[in-house]
């Protein structure tokens, strides 16, 4: 089990979050580290790998529409390596459509959170989803 932080309490668990709009990125990562998990922020998705091995996250928050490549892109190449294809991944985007949902789950993603996300809606998900990986 992977521990989830105390309000206000420093905590192991680390959060990669992959988010090309900066106010987004911006009040995404000023929440969850007001909650107390270590996020590290991308803008584009160049970095992912060497982030993913430096980091080494517990849980990814994912944008699929990126400058630089898609977030199914980066689904895949999450399930394709088996260092990777534990660690949780929620997709938070502003496609609503229902082909968008099911694509990215089957690609991995473990829940879908439609934009704009309400953020005690976006930490209760990343809760469950810490204490059941597998849900």
């Amino acid at each position: 089990m992977i521990p989830t932080p105390a309000s206000g309490a420093r905590s192991p668990v680390r959060i990669l979050l992959i988010e090309d709009n900066p106010t987004s990125r911006q009040l995404m990562s000023d929440y969850l580290e007001h909650y107390g998990w270590d996020v590290m922020s991308l803008e584009q998705g160049n970095s992912f790998a060497a982030s993913m091995t430096q980091f080494q996250p517990h849980l990814i928050l994912l944008d699929l529409k990126l400058p630089d490549i898609d977030g199914y892109t980066l689904l895949q190449q999450i399930q394709q390596n088996s260092e990777w294809r534990s660690i949780p991944v929620i997709v938070v985007s502003a496609f609503a459509f229902q082909v968008d949902r099911q694509r990215a789950l089957d690609l991995g993603a473990v829940q879908y959170l439609v934009k704009p996300v309400n953020l005690a809606h976006l930490r209760q998900t990343i809760h469950e989803t810490l204490e059941n990986p597998l849900v």
